[in-house]
């Protein structure tokens, strides 16, 4: 199987403009997940997916692969899939997360190695929850999982609700797991997730990947034991110069 690692770029988030492009100990945070990603040993290529001129000539000033994408998509999904209609040759598609500058690239093989199976349609990693502050933080969504480690389901809430016991003592009563927003997906079936419209389950949580179940596609997981840093505000970003660089 080829996989090719996609980095959806985007200039204009809200929370944090031009994040892609600050300055984190010296390389721009775009320039630090796709030097992490190349040093996945799974990926045959890595390329950079942006919808803005001065991402792409960024990205091509430290001779990184880049394709402009158009500004229309609604998700970094789309954005993969736009990629994945114009380039050929590869069985996989790797979403990677743009804004985790200290992607471990073991991650990116540990989720490729889900689609030894031919059954695997999409797969993503998850992490035990160990601190009462995740299991009730809803910017960190939480995944139930069946027997064979497929999501039943992601939610802002903390899921299960452990209906007999006090709140204080639910990781001491059953596993918790914390959603890792990278995700890999069989191309054509990447190609069939872009042409589905937006779910209720989806629009309820603001969760993109509900409305792949709601649709009938089985998402595999992973158990990842790696803490990732994202860098969704400026705030983010001085606790990652904090934590790496003081």
């Amino acid at each position: 199987m080829k996989a090719i690692g996609i980095i959806p770029a985007r200039f204009d988030s809200s929370r944090f403009p031009g994040k892609p492009l600050v300055d984190i100990g010296g390389l721009s945070m775009i320039r630090r997940v796709y030097n992490q990603a190349k040093h996945a040993l799974s990926l045959s290529e890595v390329v950079v997916a942006t919808d803005d001129t001065r991402i792409y000539d960024h990205v091509q000033s430290f001779a990184g692969n880049v394709i402009m994408t158009s500004k229309d998509h609604r998700s970094g999904t789309d954005r993969c899939a736009e990629v994945a209609n114009k380039v050929s040759g590869f069985d996989l598609a790797i979403n990677i997360q743009g804004d985790e500058p200290f992607i471990d690239p073991q991650q990116i093989d540990l989720l490729v190695s889900c689609f030894s199976s031919q059954d695997v349609q999409i797969a993503t990693l998850v992490r035990q929850i160990t601190e009462m502050s995740d299991l009730e933080n809803p910017n960190k969504p939480k995944v139930v999982l069946d027997q064979a480690g497929r999501a039943l389901y992601f939610s802002r809430q903390a899921i299960p609700f452990c209906q007999r016991t006090e709140k204080t003592n639910w990781l001491n009563t059953t596993n918790y797991y914390s959603h890792i927003g990278i995700y890999g997906y069989r191309v054509d079936v990447l190609k069939a997730l872009a042409q589905l419209d937006v779910s209720t389950l989806e629009s309820t949580e603001s969760l993109e990947q509900l409305r792949w179940l709601e649709n009938g596609y089985r998402i595999q997981t992973a158990l990842s034991s790696h803490e990732n840093d994202a860098i969704d505000t400026p705030e983010d970003l001085q606790y990652i110069l904090q934590k790496y660089f003081a």
